[in-house]
């Protein structure tokens, strides 16, 4: 029996260990690119597959059809954004010089009588109409040229944004060409690093995919799309603007409600008592139906704890931001399945391989 070579091994373990730091360091740039790709082609891969079959079986239409749909949930935004603010320009330009003139209205009567915060937001009520707009203006200078000082420095990463999206459709085209080959790479890959349970493991991460991409993104579709005819037909101003501020915020699981109820107080103050009550209802169904449909897709999905995925695209979405959606159920998810298996390891036994990680999406 020969001794290690301890100086030997050593070598070879810093080599290896420089070869890894160089090539991540090398790929860093792309790496937010190829993990946007990667979540876009497992949750829109059965999607992929239904336009496959419409165009004859043809891959290389069902790739270019996906690209094009990926390209114009850039440009679409993006155009009906800046048109927004282009037609409003006059109209916010007249708001801004009215707020040195606002005169804000005495309190109502009831809102004394709200428990705990009812004297507290009357008297405040009143504090800022006895100091009138110039006097709030003053106030609100600060927070406004903090806010310029943002936007200004974000402005200047509107192009790497830009360069960041058209490397992740590219990313998502190849990999919408090669996604059999990939995910049975990634198979191996795990079975190779962990046997059984690394296969596992990738299952249960396209699981997780589809199941937030299901439950949480397009249920904020729904819910602020819904919402957005409900104020574009009540003649809420800023309507698209608000959309887009809806569906952030049903993202983030807040919910549209802080929109509705702003909403709502609008359309009662000029349209009536009667249109405001219809739409108080079209709110109220706009902002609590989510309750229901995100569980029935979130189950659809990924057979996951509720809890879990909530909690995974919560801390996520604070930890990562917003590619933290699907990495954080991914990791909770894994890191969960992972030690049930290590409790029940003696009762539960490893059996055959799970499937490929595409595989329950081609149904």
């Amino acid at each position: 029996m020969r001794s290690p070579d301890l100086a030997r091994t050593t070598l070879q373990l810093l080599a290896l260990g420089t070869l890894i730091a160089s090539s991540v360091w090398i790929v860093q740039p792309f790496l937010p690119a190829a993990t946007w790709a990667i979540m876009i082609v497992v949750a829109t891969w059965p999607v992929l597959l239904r336009v496959q079959a419409w165009l004859g079986g043809s891959r290389s239409l069902a790739v270019a059809v996906m690209t094009t749909v990926l390209l114009l949930i850039l440009v679409v935004p993006l155009y009906f954004g800046v048109a927004a603010i282009v037609e409003n320009t006059d109209q916010i330009a007249e708001w801004s010089k009215s707020l040195a003139a606002l005169a804000v209205p005495q309190p109502p009567a009831w809102i004394e009588t709200l428990p705990v915060v009812g004297g507290r937001l009357a008297t405040w009520w009143q504090e800022l109409g006895a100091a009138g707009g110039g006097d709030v203006l003053v106030r609100l200078a600060p927070y406004g040229q903090t806010l310029v000082r943002w936007f200004a420095s974000q402005v200047g990463g509107v192009g790497l944004l830009l360069v960041q999206f058209l490397l992740t459709v590219l990313m998502a085209a190849i990999l919408y060409a090669k996604g059999e080959t990939t995910a049975s790479a990634a198979d191996r890959f795990a079975q190779r690093l962990a046997g059984v349970r690394g296969a596992t493991t990738v299952h249960l991460a396209a699981q997780a995919i589809r199941g937030v991409a299901l439950g949480v993104v397009v249920t904020a579709i729904v819910q602020s799309g819904l919402a957005g005819i409900g104020l574009a037909i009540a003649g809420v101003p800023f309507t698209a603007i608000l959309t887009v501020l809806m569906f952030v915020l049903a993202v983030a699981q807040i919910g549209a409600g802080p929109v509705l109820i702003g909403a709502v107080i609008w359309v009662y103050t000029k349209s009536g008592a009667a249109w405001g009550t219809v739409f108080l209802v079209w709110a109220i169904f706009c902002g609590t139906f989510d309750n229901i449909l995100r569980p029935m897709l979130i189950k659809r999905g990924a057979d996951l704890p509720l809890l879990l995925i909530f909690a995974g695209v919560v801390g996520g979405l604070i930890a990562f931001g917003v590619i933290g959606l699907f990495i954080g159920p991914v990791v909770l998810a894994v890191a969960y399945t992972l030690l049930v298996d290590w409790v029940f390891e003696d009762s539960a036994p490893d059996q055959q391989a799970p499937p490929s990680a595409l595989d329950d999406v081609k149904e």
